[in-house]
């Protein structure tokens, strides 16, 4: 699988059944149906900031994600 072209994200189980149903009742796959639910945010969020699709899509990917420092299983702090 291309890694440039597609990544994992965990999801919670109650989450996953819910988007199963979805997909099983729209005939879709689960990957189409992330697509669909998160570009339609972004259109969403695009129009409620009273920005185009582009312009909005370009400042949220220009805004890194900073890691949090968590404590491991030993206790130790991680990255």
């Amino acid at each position: 699988m291309d890694i440039n072209k597609f990544k994992s994200v965990a999801v919670r189980k109650p989450d996953y059944d819910l988007l199963q149903g979805l997909c099983n009742e729209k005939f879709r796959s689960p990957a189409s149906m992330i697509s669909k639910l998160v570009n339609e945010y972004v259109e969403f969020q695009a129009k409620k900031t009273g920005m185009t699709i582009d312009a909005y899509k370009k400042k949220i990917l220009k805004t890194k994600i900073i890691p949090t420092k968590t404590k491991g299983r030993n206790g130790h702090a991680r990255r």
